[in-house]
């Protein structure tokens, strides 16, 4: 076993310090290099050139033989004794890697490092360098030192891992990725406080720090390591890599908070638009742990960064392509449970994948998750813009939908709490009881805020409008003071809505919910419908009437209690001067308010009598209209009724008349034949 930690970087030893074959068939002093060609610096003439990539090799064919089984393959399918050029194009790790494998067949000795080891390996495993041609060939070499050197560092784990981006799927087929990410998640996984090894961590004070002062990084004995050490050093490998690491570390059983806040450090530190939002990212990114790494130090180059990167250079832009593929790829590995990652964190991500257009069924996932802690959000993070242009200036069917998510999630916890598991009853139990019953108020606070802050989109339609703020149950909200405000500025952006649209906008609030300070607003609002001053006065009517009857009670208690107070008193002049002076405090705020609340009832009147004043003005009006027509129709109506009593009158001097010429006239009898 290797103390790998406190070797130098620039090699590790592997038997006598280096790599060498105990047998080669050519003396050499070594490897020449002239132009783009490499040459052996030997008396022997090459008798073969090997082309890989810009490079030539002019070697020998038998050291190469010896131990390349696929160079004896080669030579022998040819059928051309005479061959003496070779191409070896898709030679995994290039040139570089071959001529590693070149000099190990010629016996001189080859450093080994975490840089060179994943190329050498697979292109010993290309070149076929198996121990059937050689005992202690290059694989079972570069084996057992990725074995026994590579993967019991935590460095040279990460850089391996690192440098296996260009050995795709070499580096997959030979289990190195695999290996790497099990190391780094065991090492991840271990307690803090057996921490020995050196990490990247917080970037220190100094602006250019070196990579020899790094060896005095490692942990004493007495400095306290925090949980997240590696998320420094784990982000600096490829979304694929990454995503194994934390795949792996899921299934050691890390703490769900953890892993989330090592999902917010690797997005910051590579997707470009959440770099505006560092400094709140970095405060979540604390969340369940005690952080130690800042946002500042995706700066940091020192330490691993050095060794991969070679320089101190910014990492290079990635691209939109890159960008899509990191956001589908966090979304895919982002914990289940609950408050593992900020709603914050999960709505810039929102923005981002809406932005980046990623797969439908992944946005989706997403828009639960923020529906999950929807009561978490902020007004900032739900001005998400609307990336279609004959849209509104906001995505409001955005914010809809994570509405909906919250509300079905709110009613699946209510109404089956028994389908949780045991698990996640001891996760909620703290925080779903307590938070509950105020998460419907506070996602209402929210959507009035963000209902007032859309609203002066002239494109947003009234049917948007309505729709968003009546998707909250009446429960939820128990002032209506917000709603009122966003129907104000909706109001007012909106001058040309008519009578009927104006009062379906209205309709959205309830009087009875408005402070007396929102209802003196609303009665002079000229922007509100007739009808809904009326409803704004009758309500502010009740209050006024229901505070002036609890007052008079007030009064009539103290009245009844008069001997108990003046025991109070006498009480209060034994307790500490601090309770008496909030007594008095307490006093002042309530005769305060009392002055308060008689100014509003003589502005109540005031505008009371204004109303029976307007209401006479009204009636005189309409009095003066109908006199004329009134007066005409009475006239004739009244000369009618005079002939008519004239001519009854003539008719009942007529009617005795006839009757005494019927009783003067003699009866006639008529005779009976029988």
């Amino acid at each position: 076993m290797w103390e790998s930690e406190t070797e130098s970087v620039g090699g590790r030893d592997y038997g006598n310090g280096v790599l060498s074959s105990s047998k080669h068939g050519v003396k050499t002093d070594g490897f020449e290099l002239r132009g783009q060609s490499w040459y052996v610096a030997t008396d022997i003439p090459s008798d073969l050139e090997v082309q890989v990539g810009d490079v030539n090799f002019h070697l020998h064919k038998y050291p190469l033989l010896s131990r390349s089984g696929k160079m004896n393959r080669i030579l022998y399918e040819s059928r051309d004794p005479e061959l003496n050029k070779i191409a070896l194009d898709d030679l995994p790790g290039g040139p570089d890697a071959f001529e590693l494998a070149a000099r190990f067949c010629y016996g001189i000795a080859v450093d080994l490092t975490a840089a060179n080891i994943s190329g050498l390996r697979c292109a010993a495993e290309y070149l076929e360098m198996t121990e059937d041609l050689e005992e202690g060939n290059l694989i079972f070499k570069t084996e057992a030192f990725l074995s026994y050197v590579v993967l019991s560092s935590w460095r040279d784990s990460i850089v391996v891992l690192k440098s296996c981006e260009k050995l795709s799927p070499w580096a997959e087929n030979l289990q190195i990725v695999r290996r790497c990410s099990e190391s780094i998640a065991w090492k991840a996984c271990a307690n803090p406080k057996g921490i020995r090894w050196a990490y990247t961590g917080r970037a220190p004070k100094d602006s250019s720090p070196k990579w020899n002062d790094m060896k005095d990084s490692s942990p004493s004995r007495n400095q306290q390591v925090p949980p997240d050490w590696w998320f420094e050093d784990v982000s600096l490998l490829r979304i694929d890599h990454y995503v194994r690491v934390i795949t792996a570390i899921k299934v050691k059983g890390m703490k769900f908070e953890l892993i989330g806040a090592a999902i917010m450090h690797y997005a910051v530190k590579w997707l470009t638009g959440l770099i505006s939002d560092a400094t709140g990212a970095g405060d979540e990114g604390s969340n369940g742990c005690n952080s130690n790494t800042s946002i500042s130090s995706s700066s940091w180059k020192g330490g691993l960064h050095m060794i991969v990167a070679g320089t101190k250079d910014d990492l290079p832009i990635v691209q939109a392509k890159d960008q899509r593929m990191i956001i589908e790829s966090l979304i895919s590995i982002i914990p289940p449970q609950k408050d593992s990652v900020s709603c914050s964190f999960l709505l810039r991500l929102l923005r981002m994948a809406n932005m980046m257009k990623v797969a439908p069924a992944l946005v989706t996932e997403l828009e639960k998750r923020v529906g999950m802690q929807f009561e978490q959000a902020t007004l900032a993070d739900l001005l998400i813009p609307s990336y279609n242009k004959n849209e509104t200036m906001y995505d409001v069917d955005l914010v809809q939908r994570l509405l909906e998510h919250f509300l079905v999630q709110e009613q699946i916890e209510s109404s089956s709490p028994s389908r949780q598991s045991f698990s996640d009853k001891h996760m909620y139990e703290g925080s779903h009881r307590v938070n509950n019953p105020n998460a419907k108020m506070r996602v209402a606070r929210l959507v009035d805020s963000y209902l007032t802050e859309v609203s002066r989109d002239r494109n947003l339609s009234l049917t948007k409008f309505q729709v968003l703020a009546e998707a909250l149950p009446e429960s939820a909200r128990t002032c209506d003071d917000g709603l009122y405000r966003a129907i104000d500025s909706y109001l007012k952006a909106h001058p040309t809505l008519s009578e009927h649209e104006r009062k379906r906008v209205c309709r959205v609030m309830d009087c009875q919910k408005l402070s007396i300070d929102a209802c003196m607003h609303a009665a002079q609002n000229e922007r509100l419908p007739l009808r809904v001053v009326v409803q704004v006065l009758f309500s502010e009517q009740v209050k006024i009437s229901n505070a002036i009857a609890n007052s008079s009670l007030k009064e009539a208690g103290e009245s009844q209690y008069q001997p108990v107070i003046s025991n109070r008193k006498s009480l209060l002049e034994g307790t500490p001067q601090s309770f008496q002076e909030g007594w008095t405090a307490a006093k002042k705020d309530i005769n305060t308010l009392k002055f308060e609340l008689e100014s509003v009832k003589t502005k109540y009147l005031e505008l009371q009598n204004d109303m029976e004043n307007l209401q006479r003005q009204f009636d005189k009006m309409i009095k003066q209209k109908q006199t004329s027509a009134w007066s005409s129709g009475w006239k004739k109506l009244s000369k009618f009724t005079k002939m008519t009593t004239l001519e009854s009158q003539d008719i009942g001097h007529q009617l005795p008349n006839a009757a005494e010429q019927t009783r003067k006239t003699p009866r006639r009898w008529r005779n009976s034949i029988s």
